[in-house]
């Protein structure tokens, strides 16, 4: 899969975007999950300030494509979701849960996606602020641009910034150490908070998923959802059409994949309320998957072996593209997004806090002493190894 990765042009573990940045500074705390900065706005010693920049990646080609197909524009407020939960929910692993600033940043090919396309993302924007308003979080949306650009975007490319200022005595500092256990909160289901059943794909291994799992049927029909320079054995290699059934009753196949990236947001707002001083680290599993954790982790070994069962989706994506289990580990969630690690009383609460949304959470494993950093996932079809 990596190799097919790099063929597509992009990467699943951004080696050279790692090594672009290598001698930046990490800010001030280095293994916090995102860049934390001195108080810019506010002159004050006792807060930060964080700022954090993603966008919905290469999903917006297949929801091109999906909504070409259907005429469903609902797809295009699942798009708008996917960009915001990428940068808010790794700015709540910091323990930032309120109080955010965003501004989005939308360019398209004028010739191919119209003003009601705009509308659906703005809309859908709106729409997830609201909703998290009910929550008790409060997100402003101070604009931003809108931008046509068809000579360098080939459909549509969505993203957003977004800035929070943090009281410096509740920020969550990865401190991962022994004796630490994991609580994986899944990616799959539907929550209380979620409208449909979510495939729980988020926004990472879209490239993947789109050329292993769907039809050549879409290669000539849409040869501006992909690059041209990639090899045409490589696009639309899979067997299914977007409008086939999936495994879930009522959901097809394309939107099983499309499912909005869930939000934690709620989930993270309640525990770190709760259980702000047992909380040692929190992991986003977005780009890298399930060895994400490896960029945050000094001298331990992180041992998952009970990790839940893949959800249908990553089963599929696995037969089409006859991936091997080491490497779908590295590029896709595979049924949970969200660890948090602790000591196992506060695991126990943490899991029926999870459940109170009905989302579905386990300790998943636990975490050893080690002169190094590794990580050790166990499986029932083998175990795989990953140095950090």
């Amino acid at each position: 899969m990596i190799e097919k990765y790099d063929s597509r042009g992009v990467s699943s573990q951004k080696e050279e975007v790692h090594a672009a940045i290598k001698n930046l500074s990490k800010g001030l705390y280095p293994t916090a999950f995102c860049k934390i900065l001195p108080d810019i706005s506010g002159g004050s010693e006792h807060h930060c300030n964080i700022m954090h920049a993603d966008t919905a990646g290469t999903k917006t080609a297949l929801a091109y494509v999906y909504w070409r197909e259907t005429g469903d524009l609902s797809v295009w407020e699942g798009i708008a979701q996917d960009a915001l939960v990428m940068n808010l929910d790794d700015m709540a692993c910091v323990g930032v849960t309120d109080q955010f600033i965003i501004s989005s940043t939308i360019g398209r090919n004028k010739h191919l996606v119209p003003g009601e396309v705009l509308t659906a993302l703005i809309e859908g924007t709106y729409a997830f602020i609201e909703k998290m308003a009910g929550y008790g979080i409060e997100i402003h949306h101070s604009g931003g641009e809108t931008a046509d650009v068809g000579d360098i975007v080939r459909t549509v490319d969505v993203g957003i910034t977004a800035f929070g200022r943090q009281e410096k005595s509740r920020l969550l500092i990865n401190n991962i150490r022994e004796g630490n256990v994991i609580v994986g909160l899944a990616s799959f289901g539907q929550s209380s908070y979620e409208t449909r059943y979510n495939g729980g794909m988020g926004s990472n291994g879209l490239t993947s998923a789109r050329h292993d799992v769907f039809s050549k049927a879409y290669f000539d029909k849409y040869p501006e959802s992909f690059a041209p320079q990639t090899d045409a054995a490589l696009v639309y290699a899979g067997s299914k059409l977007l409008t086939d059934p999936s495994p879930i009753e009522g959901v097809n196949m394309g939107q099983l994949v499309l499912a909005p990236t869930r939000t934690y947001l709620p989930v993270i707002r309640t525990i770190l309320n709760d259980f702000y001083p047992q909380i040692d680290g929190m992991i986003h599993c977005t780009g890298g998957g399930q060895t994400k954790v490896l960029h945050f982790t000094q001298n331990v070994h992180i041992i998952k072996d009970n990790l839940m069962s893949p959800p249908p989706l990553f089963d599929i994506i696995r037969e089409e593209s006859k991936t091997p289990l080491r490497e779908m580990y590295k590029v896709f969630n595979m049924g949970h997004r969200l660890e948090v690690y602790t000591d196992a009383a506060t695991a126990g609460e943490i899991v029926k806090i999870a459940e109170s949304f009905q989302i579905d959470a386990r300790i998943i494993g636990r975490v050893e002493g080690f002169e190094g950093n590794k990580l050790t996932i166990a499986t029932s079809e083998g175990q795989f190894e990953y140095i950090g």
